[in-house]
């Protein structure tokens, strides 16, 4: 059962990032010819197309996919209540589902910057995926920049925003208990 519960989570938290990354995307007006974005876009598009003819966008935000991340939180604690055998809390469910997309967002950030320093060591801003990356997480990185440059070739900014990050993570922890690390 352990191996059901661990498939499960898994499918819903990365299909979760996917629906993420779409709003993400968007926000920061990413490439769209990107093959990652075209992905992601092709991964998410049957439920937040017809969506998006209902639910505008408000802001550059696209509501739609945000409708559609609540949701996807919301069924996977409906489907873990099932699999345990007890009935879903609603209330609970609609109060926890936020948080989940909101882990589940800085999760996102994290992996997109582990990959973008290994990225940098790598192809140096000649592929694709580096591109869209830069577009995702620089308008983070940025303003770190500012106030500590570079040092001797080497960029402190995403060790900065892994700290924010974690002690972000920790005080989630420290506000929420085990519901957070539960998530």
């Amino acid at each position: 059962m352990k191996t059901l519960y661990y498939l499960l989570d898994t499918l819903f938290n990365l299909y979760l990032m996917v629906i993420i990354m779409r709003i993400w995307l968007q926000w920061v007006r990413a490439d769209f010819y990107n093959p990652l974005s075209q992905f992601v876009v092709k991964a998410t598009h049957p439920v937040v197309g017809p969506l998006r003819r209902i639910i505008p966008s408000v802001g550059g935000v696209d509501l739609a996919a945000v409708l559609f991340a609540y949701v996807v939180a919301m069924l996977k604690f409906v489907c873990f209540a099932l699999l345990g055998g007890v009935a879903p809390n609603l209330l609970a469910i609609l109060l926890f589902a936020p948080l989940l997309v909101l882990k589940q967002a800085g999760s996102l950030l994290f992996w997109m910057l582990v990959v973008r320093a290994i990225m940098s060591w790598v192809s140096q801003g000649r592929s694709t995926l580096d591109y869209v990356l830069f577009q995702l997480t620089e308008p983070l990185l940025a303003p770190i920049r500012r106030f500590i440059p570079p040092m001797a070739g080497l960029d402190l900014s995403v060790l900065l925003l892994f700290i924010a990050l974690q002690a972000l993570n920790y005080l989630m922890a420290d506000l929420l208990g085990q519901l957070w690390v539960m998530l």
